[in-house]
């Protein structure tokens, strides 16, 4: 399945004034149970720590996360980094229309050769390292970038399906076909990025699953069925709300669910890992 050529449509429609990318991210925020999982973890972070706060999002994309952080506090000082220069500078133009230039900067940066030392308090890094073959060298270099004490909050898919997600557009064994073709892995196992996170240095790594049974089911209705409708027809574009309006409660209900729940196995995992 092709899932960057739908983005980057959906991305030209809400991106034709400030207040249309808003409601696109408040969108997001609803439809990706990622996203649920990620401010949950942020927002209990928020409450332990002061004002004075410098914040990565190492793999910012078009800059949802970041929208999130700045308005959580506007004290802040967020920094995106991104490797596609046409996101880096459309965000900083996005955010330059809403004033917050002063609050958020977007950089070109390559996580493989980040090189900087106690910059940042709270690093969040969602849906990115499945896409980085080098990933305990990124883990080290953000480890050194980290302030003594802050917190790296990870969202990955696990190696219990993932996501669907296969890096080749193959058919498996079990006749299953890869949904998203970009990934240089298929998920991690557990204990396999708490071991790669502390051979890196990292102390206090928790991680957990993503992504139980209502997670999964919540993530075919919102967004796996309808990526793969828009992918055979652009007419699915018109009938998306309809679509939407009968399944978005009934994935709303599943996604409080999973965030609640302890998942003994799941295809997302969360990770904290602390300096």
């Amino acid at each position: 399945m092709q899932y960057d050529p739908i983005k980057r449509s959906l991305g030209k429609v809400f991106n034709q004034s400030p207040t249309l990318r808003v409601i696109f991210y408040k969108l997001l925020d609803l439809l990706l149970l990622r996203s649920w999982h990620i401010r949950r973890e942020i927002k209990a972070w928020s409450k332990k720590v002061g004002q004075d706060i410098s914040v990565l999002d190492a793999g910012s994309g078009f800059g949802q996360y970041v929208y999130f952080l700045s308005s959580l506090n506007k004290s802040w000082k967020i920094t995106g980094l991104d490797v596609k220069t046409e996101q880096i500078e459309d965000c900083n133009q996005f955010f330059a229309k809403i004033k917050r230039e002063d609050q958020v900067k977007f950089e070109y940066a390559d996580l493989t050769k980040l090189d900087q030392s106690e910059e940042y308090d709270l690093v969040v890094s969602v849906d990115v390292m499945e896409h980085i073959e080098d990933d305990e060298g990124v883990f080290k270099n953000i480890y050194h970038a980290m302030n003594p004490g802050g917190l790296m909050i990870i969202s990955t898919p696990s190696d219990q399906g993932g996501s669907d997600a296969h890096h080749h557009e193959v058919e498996h064994e079990d006749g299953v076909t890869g949904f998203i073709d970009e990934h240089v892995r298929d998920g991690y196992n557990l204990q396999e990025i708490i071991q790669k996170l502390q051979k890196a240095g990292f102390k206090d790594v928790d991680a957990k699953y993503t992504y139980g049974w209502p997670g999964n089911f919540s993530w075919k209705l919102s967004m796996k069925y309808p990526i793969v409708m828009l992918n055979a027809s652009k007419v699915f574009f018109i009938l998306l709300p309809f679509y939407y309006l009968i399944t978005f409660p009934i994935s709303f209900v599943l996604n409080i669910f999973d965030v609640k729940l302890k998942h003994k196995k799941g295809t997302g995992l969360i990770v904290k890992a602390y300096k």
